[in-house]
C-alpha cells in the first residue's frame, strides 16, 4: 500500500503542477492556477498520515517505510525547484516571457549552483533521516526498526556524496572553451543566483 501511495503522489504532483501552470498561462486563470499549485504539499502530508497510520496498525517497519520518509524529504526540499523550472517554461512557452534561465556551466558561479544543489539534497537526507528517527522512536522495538537505521546510513551517504561533489567544482572549477576560461556571450551562464530573466516570472511554490 505505501509503494502504491508512493507512485500516487509522484503522479499526482506533476498531474497538479501542469494542471495548475495551464490554467495560470493557458487558461489566464493565474489566482485558481496558484490554488491548484498549493495543493502540493498536502500529498507528502498524506502520505506522512498514512505512513504513520501504517505502523500504528502494527505493520512491521520494512524498506517501504524508509522510502516513505526518503519521498517526503526530497519532495520538501526540490519541489519548489521544479515547480520553478517547469513555471519557467510555461511562462516563455504561453505567455510570451523569456526563454527559462539555464544552470551556470562554468567557473564559480557553477560551483555556486552545484553548491546549492547539495544543499537542497542535504536537506532532503535531514528530514528524511528525521522521520526515519521519529518512526524508530514511535516502533521502540531496536529489531524492528533496523530497516529504518539502514535508510538513515543511507542518507548519511547521500549528503556526504553531495557535498563531495559540489566541493570537486569548487576545488576544480569546469572552465569555459574561450580564452582564459570565459565563455563569450555566456551571461546567462554566469548567473550563480539563477535571476537571469526572472524580472517577469512569477514564482511557484
Amino acid at each position: 500500500m505505501i509503494v502504491t501511495l508512493i507512485i500516487i503522489c509522484e503522479v499526482a504532483f506533476w498531474v497538479l503542477l501542469a494542471g495548475g501552470l495551464a490554467l495560470r498561462y493557458a487558461a489566464r486563470m493565474p489566482r485558481t492556477g496558484a490554488a491548484v499549485l498549493l495543493c502540493e504539499p498536502l500529498l507528502e502530508v498524506l502520505l506522512l498520515v498514512v505512513t504513520a497510520i501504517d505502523l500504528r496498525g502494527g505493520a512491521e517497519p520494512d524498506w517501504k517505510h524508509g522510502l516513505a520518509a526518503v519521498y517526503i524529504g526530497f519532495t520538501a526540499t526540490h519541489g519548489h525547484y521544479m515547480i520553478k523550472w517547469a513555471d519557467g517554461h510555461f511562462l516563455h512557452r504561453f505567455a510570451g516571457g523569456p526563454p527559462p534561465v539555464r544552470p551556470p556551466r562554468y567557473g564559480t558561479p557553477r560551483a555556486v549552483h552545484e553548491w546549492k544543489m547539495s544543499a537542497r539534497a542535504v536537506g532532503a537526507a535531514a528530514i528524511a533521516a528525521g522521520l526515519l528517527q521519529l518512526a524508530a522512536w514511535y516502533v521502540g522495538d531496536a529489531g524492528q526498526s533496523e530497516s529504518l537505521r539502514m535508510w538513515q546510513q543511507r542518507m548519511g551517504l547521500v549528503a556526504v556524496i553531495s557535498l563531495i561533489v559540489a566541493l570537486s567544482y569548487t576545488i576544480w572549477p569546469k572552465q569555459g572553451p574561450g580564452p582564459g576560461g570565459a565563455r563569450p556571450g555566456s551571461d546567462r551562464d554566469c548567473d550563480p543566483t539563477g535571476t537571469v530573466g526572472e524580472g517577469h516570472r512569477p514564482h511557484g511554490r
